[in-house]
């Protein structure tokens, strides 16, 4: 019966109300401003000196191609340079999701993230990362809070908090993540993936 413990991230991700490595922020139906409007991050990073995310559900009209060539047989589809955030956006930060199985602890080029989820160094050579991984995305900026700030977004009810899955991100092209996230969640949250996503405003 614990055959599966072992990869809890394959299973219903359920709502977690604490921030941590591999939390998502699902922006609540609220957050209007267009930087995050209907967004969900992936957080990378949550302790002491803040907390650092990535978007994952915006794309950009830049192909991999184009900017890293040698990641772009690696890349997820669509094969586009991701937007994740607002920080930084000429500085670029990789993701993936490795093989069930594989043991990446030691290997040089990925750090762990939670579970099945790590992030690449783009330094490293493609043809050592390929076996590991079933895919990755790179994303051009990020998502970043100082200590405290994240909690205040939370306390307005910015933000719905809950654990990612391995394939979120990685997951397939034109397919609306937000709602995708929302819609396996237990009720009532499951009821807001099917919100409008243009809403008359006054």
């Amino acid at each position: 019966m614990a055959a599966h413990a072992e990869e809890p991230e394959d299973q219903t991700a359920s709502v977690d109300q604490g921030v941590r490595p591999g939390s998502l922020l699902v922006s609540s139906t609220e957050l209007v401003e267009p930087t995050f409007r209907r967004t969900v991050i992936y957080i990378i990073e949550h302790n002491d000196a803040g907390s650092l995310g990535v978007v994952i559900n915006r794309p950009s009209e830049t192909a991999i191609a184009n900017v890293l060539p040698k990641w772009a047989d690696l890349a997820a589809r669509p094969k586009a340079l991701f937007v994740g955030g607002p920080v930084k956006r000429d500085s670029a930060l990789c993701l993936a999701t490795v093989r069930t199985g594989v043991d990446i602890d030691g290997l040089p080029g990925v750090r762990r993230v939670d579970g099945r989820v790590v992030m690449v160094d783009l330094d490293s050579d493609p043809a050592d990362i390929a076996p590991l991984v079933e895919g990755l995305r790179i994303f051009a900026g990020y998502s970043g809070w100082t200590l405290g700030q994240l909690e205040g977004e939370l306390e307005r009810d910015d933000w719905m908090v809950v654990s990612a899955l391995a394939s979120d991100v990685i997951g397939p092209p034109k397919i609306d993540l937000w709602g995708h996230v929302l819609r396996r969640q237990p009720m009532p949250l499951a009821m807001l993936a099917s919100h409008p996503i243009d809403v008359e405003r006054n």
